[in-house]
């Protein structure tokens, strides 16, 4: 029994150390790498390597490749478009219910959050800048209610990113990335739930313009800038 449990948290460890590896970049995407060569890295036997790359392919994060290892996924065309389909989906109008059910709790918890987002982007911290978009987000959408929603997006913003797919820095530089969730807070502030929906749904998209554009400049069989007019149906 407690061999079994020791094994799990082994299996907990890597699974948890892998995911942060391709999150930020260190395990690339597109490059095999070998279990026992992710074991050495991790400081873990195969078989808690193993089993955690199970769970990150079923996240759809890696693929592994039978007898060979596993590559990290790179984020297609199709990820990016279902991914933010899905936050505009979704993000829209928790943001609209976060806003108008915040109580002073939620209301310092997104201006905490704000405020190191403002500190990471002025000092172009890129890595910090990143994270705080992350938690400013994620502060915002926990006044939602909706755990299982915001679950879900996170794991779908998780799946772009783990595809090296972001526009810090390659199309904005962090202060830019942060102003363009000025109106955002500024509305969630205001109380104002229509117009912080408004605001998220034009940042959701502007983003998903600017990282198809750069991936086509990056990987010129990826598509075409037309593919995010996709999205328009539910901006209307």
């Amino acid at each position: 029994m407690e061999e079994k449990r020791e094994t799990s948290n082994l299996t907990e460890l890597a699974y948890e150390q892998l995911r942060r590896a391709i999150l930020i970049g260190t395990l690339e995407p597109g490059q095999l790498y070998t279990a026992g060569e992710l074991a050495e890295r991790v400081g873990v036997s195969r078989t808690p390597i193993r089993e955690a790359l199970l769970e990150l392919e079923r996240k759809g994060m890696v693929e592994i490749v039978k007898n060979r290892g596993m590559r990290v996924r790179q984020t297609s065309l199709e990820d990016l478009l279902e991914g933010f389909e899905v936050r505009l989906m979704l993000e829209v109008p928790l943001t609209r219910r976060a806003t108008e059910l915040q109580d002073d709790q939620a209301r310092s918890l997104v201006e905490s959050a704000f405020f190191e987002f403002e500190q990471a982007a002025r000092c172009s911290d890129i890595p910090a800048t990143l994270r705080a978009d992350r938690d400013f987000h994620r502060s915002l959408l926990a006044g939602s209610g909706n755990v299982k929603a915001v679950q879900m997006l996170f794991e779908q913003r998780n799946l772009v990113l783990s595809g090296g797919v972001e526009t810090v820095p390659r199309s904005r530089s962090t202060r830019e990335c942060f102003e363009d969730h000025r109106d955002i807070f500024e509305a969630f502030m205001n109380r104002d739930g229509v117009a912080a929906a408004t605001a998220m749904g034009r940042h959701i998209s502007n983003t998903a313009r600017m990282l198809i554009n750069q991936e086509i400049q990056r990987r010129p069989d990826f598509g075409d800038e037309f593919s995010v007019e996709r999205l328009s149906w539910i901006l209307h």
